[in-house]
């Protein structure tokens, strides 16, 4: 062991090195007594640090404090001939692990055996805290390429369906429409009306299916694309849906505008299957460098039950996918409702997200289309 003694006086330190080894600790005592000897001391490792309250020109909390500042966690204990109560007090909330009397030294060894395992304690809970946030972060870090793969097949399978489907349901439709302009039978004719109100109807899923894999809409800009998500949803379910924006549009770093859509998405999906609730509105503002997507229903809410579920991946996903932008979930919930609320803070380090959307093809939107939000053009 290697302890450091910070002692003026040479009687004192030879008793405090004899009470010590009576106590069976054998130990190789360096004595300093200035504060550069212990700046220069807290250069190596030490297993014990032994301070004299009372030191010309240089005291036993300033000494505690010099130890404590330089990150070291080492055992610190106050030995002093006189100590009162209330300086004892200010010395173990400043990280001393004990104090001691001069005239009660018994106790030293017993005090630095204690002190010394606690410290180990202290020590590997230090290491383990530190393993478990290396372990969080590498979660997160899979937690958000997994995200990005995931949009990234995707846009894959929209991007087939869009070109292998979508051509072929527009062969159909041409062949259809030729069939019907070249034939004079009645019932041949009635027969390529249905058809082509068949490949229509597989057109308008084909669509919708499109939207659902790859949110295109995103590309107009985060407010369009939950205004229109919004709108789809009260005319699909028939729920009074409200949407409310603080300002027009948002310069938001890349990956964010998913993270929120997606937010909202699964957040109005739950209000749909779970809520039963006859309102919902979605809200978005930004605020001190932070933008906020709230989701309200008036329904019937959700009990610490459904929060606790060992199986309630939804809520638990829209924490996972907040934290891939660096942001948080508020839920609160009673019985005549519930809000979710997703913040993102704007500022500081990128959060490395990678945005996994690009365009497709570049078309532009059908302009007779309004609710075709795809940009991918007509089928």
């Amino acid at each position: 062991m290697r302890v450091l003694h910070i002692e003026d006086s040479e009687e004192d330190h030879a008793l405090v090195s004899i009470h010590l080894r009576r106590g069976g600790i054998d130990a190789d005592i360096y004595r300093i007594d200035t504060e550069d000897a212990l700046i220069e001391a807290l250069d190596e490792d030490w297993d014990l640090i032994l301070s004299d309250y009372n030191i010309p020109g240089f005291g036993g909390l300033q000494a505690l404090e010099k130890v404590r500042g330089s990150g070291k966690l080492v055992p610190f204990i106050l030995v002093s001939g006189e100590i009162g109560e209330d300086i004892a007090v200010q010395a173990m909330r400043n990280g001393a692990n004990d104090y001691l009397l001069k005239s009660n030294l018994a106790r030293l060894a017993p005090a630095a055996m204690l002190a010394m395992e606690a410290n180990r304690t202290r020590i590997e809970k230090r290491k383990a805290d530190l393993a478990l946030s290396r372990s969080r972060q590498q979660l997160r870090e899979l937690a958000q390429h997994l995200q990005a793969s995931i949009e990234r097949e995707r846009a894959a399978i929209a991007r087939e369906v869009h070109d292998d489907v979508g051509g072929s349901l527009t062969a159909v439709k041409l062949d259809l429409a030729w069939i019907a302009r070249h034939t004079d039978n009645t019932k041949i004719a009635e027969r390529v009306q249905q058809a082509l109100e068949t490949v229509q109807h597989a057109h308008e899923a084909s669509q919708r299916i499109m939207h659902n894999l790859r949110p295109a809409i995103l590309e107009q800009g985060l407010v369009p694309a939950l205004h229109w998500m919004t709108d789809r949803f009260g005319k699909r379910t028939g729920i009074e849906a409200t949407f409310r924006t603080s300002q027009e549009s948002y310069d938001l770093p890349a990956g964010v505008p998913l993270v929120a859509y997606r937010f909202a998405q699964e957040a109005l999906t739950n209000v749909s299957k779970h809520a039963q609730a006859s309102k919902v509105s979605v809200d978005i503002t930004q605020a001190g460098g932070v933008l906020s997507i709230e989701v309200t229903d008036n329904g019937k809410g959700l009990s610490p039950e459904d929060l606790a579920k060992a199986r309630s991946f939804g809520i638990r996903g829209l924490h996972e996918r907040a934290e891939t932008a660096g942001g948080w979930v508020d839920i609160s919930s009673n019985p005549d409702g519930t809000t979710l609320i997703l913040s993102v803070p704007l500022s500081g380090p990128e959060n490395g997200f990678i945005d996994p959307l690009m365009p497709l093809t570049g078309e532009p939107a059908a302009e007779t289309d309004p609710d075709d939000p795809t940009k991918w053009g007509t089928l």
